[in-house]
């Protein structure tokens, strides 16, 4: 029986994909480089170690990524500090009809759990879910099914009685590999054919999800 939903938050609850599409080549700028809108989408929910990896895959091992993500941290900070957050179509629709049926909800994401507590909290988000789970509590974030499975254990829930919610590639594979049922809604990029096979359903928006 499914009775749980475990959500991605960037990008699939709250709009905030789009800044990271702007800031990561920003902040690679301030050190010299040039960074591609393909490759700033395929960083998207992608954990650590992966994502260190993959920057100086981009750009040479000298890269300093500690130095270049506090950046990209400070000026999306800075821009969320001055402009706000959106959240994505559907967001508290869908929260309160999951809450009124009786479905948990959870978090599951890439970001921190400071950040994550503030977004949601600036949002008024935060008593929807259960549980948060942030990929720092975990060896390995997304892609590795880790975060999800770990969500699951602290849900007390088996990954394939839970749906997860992804709107990236990463986080799809993650939740994919955990065992859990993935609803996909696409946020910056559509999956490819590949992708689309791990899916359990792909939706246009969170309201769909209402069905």
């Amino acid at each position: 029986m499914i009775d749980t939903y475990i959500f991605d938050m960037d990008g699939t609850l709250i709009d905030t994909e789009k800044l990271y599409r702007k800031f990561w080549p920003m902040a690679l700028a301030e050190f010299g480089y040039t960074m591609t809108d393909e490759q700033v989408l395929s960083m998207r929910s992608l954990g650590r170690p992966f994502a260190p990896v993959k920057l100086k895959e981009m750009f040479g091992p000298e890269l300093d990524y500690s130095a270049v993500r506090e950046c990209r941290k400070r000026l999306m900070e800075e821009y969320i500090d001055a402009h706000g957050i959106e959240l994505k179509p559907g967001c508290v629709e869908l929260l309160t009809n999951l809450k009124e049926r009786g479905i948990r909800a959870a978090i599951a994401t890439a970001t921190d759990l400071q950040r994550t507590e503030k977004y949601l909290e600036m949002l008024g988000l935060r008593s929807y879910f259960a549980e948060i789970v942030c990929a720092t509590m975990v060896k390995e974030g997304k892609p590795s099914p880790d975060i999800y499975l770990y969500a699951c254990e602290q849900l007390g829930r088996k990954p394939q009685d839970c749906i997860a919610v992804e709107d990236s590639p990463n986080g799809v594979l993650s939740a994919y590999r955990a065992g859990c049922k993935v609803v996909m809604v696409p946020d910056q990029t559509q999956p490819d054919e590949e992708l689309s096979k791990l899916l359990y359903r792909k939706v246009d928006s969170l309201l769909d999800l209402m069905e």
